[in-house]
C-alpha cells in the first residue's frame, strides 16, 4: 500500500536518508491538512457532493465520492464505520463526524475525489473531520502510469491518502473478512486508531 502525505510538503530526514522510527514501530500518518484552507477557490455546484442529515452515531463515516467508490466494502471492514450514501453527513446534533473519503483508481473516480476535496479544502463542505482519501483498485494488475500520476495529484489534496489493490474475492461474492494484503491491514489498523484518537494526537508529526 502507498500511504502518502501532501507531495507539495517534505519530510525531514535523517541525513543517510534513513527513516528514524523502529520498523516494528507504526503510527497511522500524519495530517499534513486538518482543516479547509483560506483563499480556496469553491467548485460550481454541479460538482458538489450532496449533504445528508443522518440520525445516530458512528465512530467513523465512508463517504464516495461517487457511485461504485466502494464506499460500503470500506464501511464492512472498519469497526464502528457506517456509510453516507455518496453524500456528506450532517449530524442531528450538530458535532463534526468523522469522515473517510473513497474513490476507485480510474479517471471517473479520481475526478470526483478531487471535486469533493477541492469542495472541503475550500470551506464549501459541511463541517466535517476529514480524516483521508481511500484510492481502490479499479481492476487487477497494475495502475497505468498515467492514473497513478493523477491519484498523487488528487490524493495531495487530503489530509492522508491511502492506496489499495485490487481485490479479486469482492467480484465473485459477498464476503466482508478482511483481505490478506498487507496493505489492507495496515490500512485497517491505521483507520481504527484514527477513528478513536484525539485530535491533538491524530495531528502529530510522526514517521509513516
Amino acid at each position: 500500500m502507498q500511504q502518502s502525505l501532501n507531495p507539495w510538503i517534505t519530510r525531514p530526514a535523517t541525513a543517510d536518508g534513513a527513516n528514524t522510527a523502529p520498523s516494528e514501530t507504526h503510527l497511522p500518518p500524519a495530517a499534513v491538512i486538518s482543516a479547509p484552507l483560506r483563499g480556496m477557490v469553491e467548485p460550481d455546484a454541479a460538482d458538489r457532493l450532496r449533504r445528508r442529515t443522518v440520525a445516530g452515531s458512528a465512530a467513523l463515516w465512508i463517504t464516495g465520492a461517487h457511485g461504485g467508490s466502494g464506499e460500503s466494502r470500506i464501511a464492512d471492514l472498519i469497526g464502528g464505520a457506517r456509510i453516507t450514501d455518496h453524500c456528506w453527513p450532517v449530524l442531528q446534533d450538530g458535532s463534526k463526524p468523522r469522515v473517510l473519503l473513497v474513490c476507485r483508481a480510474d479517471m471517473r473516480g479520481l475526478t470526483a475525489a478531487r471535486s469533493a476535496l477541492t469542495e472541503w479544502v475550500s470551506g464549501a463542505a459541511p463541517a466535517v473531520d476529514l480524516l483521508g482519501l481511500a484510492v481502490l483498485a479499479d481492476a487487477p494488475g497494475k495502475t497505468p502510469k498515467p492514473l497513478r500520476d493523477f491519484a498523487a495529484i488528487v490524493s495531495g489534496g487530503a489530509p492522508r491518502s491511502w492506496t489499495l489493490p485490487w481485490v479479486e474475492a469482492w467480484r465473485h461474492g459477498e464476503s466482508t473478512s478482511p483481505p490478506p494484503a498487507r496493505e489492507y491491514q495496515r490500512f485497517i489498523t491505521d483507520l481504527a486508531a484514527l477513528a478513536t484518537d484525539t485530535p491533538s494526537t491524530t495531528n502529530r508529526k510522526v514517521s509513516p
